[in-house]
């Protein structure tokens, strides 16, 4: 079937979001191979003793790159290989379920009839009852915010534009957390068959996928079941000869944690310096060209298809509390059992940390980072708080992303706190003045901690002074998460932190 002509942009084509060089220049991978560079992501830094050589070769390099999504053979480099163990752990594999068998890389692997037969069922019911399904299932956001999908589905179906879009965000930058990875990886048609349904139900004729650059593999596997789709019609003008045209294009990111934030991502593919915008407006009704938006996470928009071919009250019945269905763990490389594990809501963090995962394999586990490195830390004596949105946000944590960073005693507070906070400067868009900075204050902060043993005069007031700040005033969620780390740590972890300052 020939490519539907549907708008801006050669649709189903790769581009780069960028043509000037003052806007390139804000990335951090325009001039650079992916398989050139190391990794210093939390996970990597957290376990950098076992693999020195590739930590130092990760210190020296510059630019920095953080997270390359290989966080369960960390410390790494781009130009290593792997796959990580994948289980499921839930009464219902939603997610990782052609993964846990291998994968479904083509169209044939995915669907036997070699059609999308989720979309197929969609398309025979009104995008209204779609939208109905999803808000009933109770599906969050799996990028960290939590917000109700459906909610969202219909705030952009309830705008009059005649032009409307739907993004799906790969640009999972979160260190510790790779299960968007392996789902662009080994079962793309997945997301392209989630993201015609979503474009049904809110009215979009045209979608993008922002992919981070980071994950070259993901991009081949990708470009080529765009193709693919396209060639048997699941992409195109009149999409198994219904009324219903919806066309994908990829944009690949160049490096830039700040892209995973909706604003600046949608900035990004429009070609303009990815800054973070103040809301409202929100996306859904003034996104991408100014025109209703829908950005959903890959893993989000991974659970659609069998929502639609389930139901509503078959996701709902899945998980416990707020929190329904499933979500994929990441475990990075400390663990005895690194991996994916797909589980359902309401399993405690114990069960997840030492049934999973083993336990770690280096010494005792001294606390885990869930979320990413912008979110609080969980303590040993915390371990049986049950995994869910509302749970986790008790003790100050977050689901976030799901990647689960353990570390252990050869990692110090100070060590840990000067690391998130460089992450946090060198990754700051810097619109807002508490996050361009307040972040990189605190990471000289701990530099002079680090090298003389204790803080400069009147430091205490002010970091104190700085976190309120992150966590009131900033634009996005970068700077409030870093305040939310450094409370986590002056509460779970002040005795070691709080003689620094004396």
């Amino acid at each position: 079937m020939p490519t539907a002509q549907l708008g801006r942009g050669q649709i189903g084509s790769m581009r780069h979001p960028h043509d000037r060089p003052d806007i390139a220049s804000f990335y951090h991978l325009s001039a650079r191979s992916v398989s050139e560079t190391a990794c210093q992501g939390t996970a990597c830094f957290v376990a950098r003793r076992l693999n020195p050589s590739c930590w130092l070769q990760a210190s020296l390099q510059l630019p920095r790159v953080y997270c390359l999504g290989k966080c369960f053979m960390a410390p790494a480099s781009g130009a290593d290989e792997g796959r990580p163990n994948v289980e499921i752990h839930a009464s219902q594999g939603v997610i990782l379920d052609r993964i846990a068998h291998g994968g479904a890389r083509t169209l044939a692997e995915y669907s036997r009839s070699g059609a999308y037969p989720t979309l197929e069922k969609a398309l025979g019911e009104t995008p209204e009852k779609i939208i109905r399904m999803i808000e009933v299932s109770g599906l969050r956001g799996r990028g960290g915010a939590g917000f109700p999908t459906g909610r969202k589905w219909r705030a952009v179906s309830q705008q009059s534009s005649a032009e409307k879009f739907v993004i799906a965000n790969a640009d999972e930058g979160d260190p510790g957390a790779y299960v968007d990875r392996f789902i662009l990886e080994e079962d793309p048609h997945c997301l392209l068959e989630a993201l015609a349904i979503a474009g049904y139900a809110v009215g979009a004729s045209k979608g993008y996928v922002y992919l981070r650059n980071e994950y070259p593999k993901a991009h081949t596997v990708l470009q080529r079941a765009i193709a693919e789709a396209r060639a048997h019609g699941m992409l195109g003008a009149h999409i198994l000869e219904s009324n219903f045209s919806f066309d994908v294009e990829e944009v690949l990111g160049l490096g830039s944690y700040v892209c995973g934030e909706e604003t600046a991502l949608i900035s990004s593919i429009e070609g303009k310096r990815p800054e973070v915008s103040a809301r409202p407006p929100y996306p859904t009704e003034r996104g991408l060209y100014g025109k209703p938006t829908l950005v959903n996470n890959v893993e989000t928009l991974a659970t659609i298809p069998w929502i639609v071919a389930n139901g509503g009250d078959a996701y709902q019945a899945l998980g416990f509390s707020k929190s329904r269905g499933t979500k994929v763990v990441s475990l990075n490389s400390l663990f005895r059992r690194p991996g994916l594990y797909e589980v359902e809501f309401g399993i405690s963090i114990h069960q997840i940390v030492y049934d999973l995962g083993g336990g770690l394999k280096t010494d005792a586990i001294r606390g885990v980072m869930v979320g990413g490195p912008l979110a609080g830390i969980i303590p040993p004596h915390l371990f049986d708080t049950p995994f869910g949105f509302e749970q986790l946000r008790a003790i100050g944590a977050s689901v976030g992303h799901g990647g689960f960073i353990a570390f252990d005693a050869r990692t110090s507070i100070p060590d840990l706190v000067h690391h998130v906070f460089a992450f946090g400067a060198h990754e700051s868009c810097g619109k807002c003045t508490p996050c361009r900075l307040g972040s990189r204050r605190v990471e000289r902060i701990l530099q002079r901690i680090l090298e003389n043993g204790h803080a400069p005069a009147g430091a205490k007031t002010e970091w104190t002074s700085l976190v309120s700040a992150l966590a009131v005033t900033s634009l996005c969620g970068l700077g409030v998460g870093l305040a939310e780390f450094a409370d986590s740590v002056s509460r779970y972890y002040g005795e070691e932190l709080e003689p620094c300052f004396r």
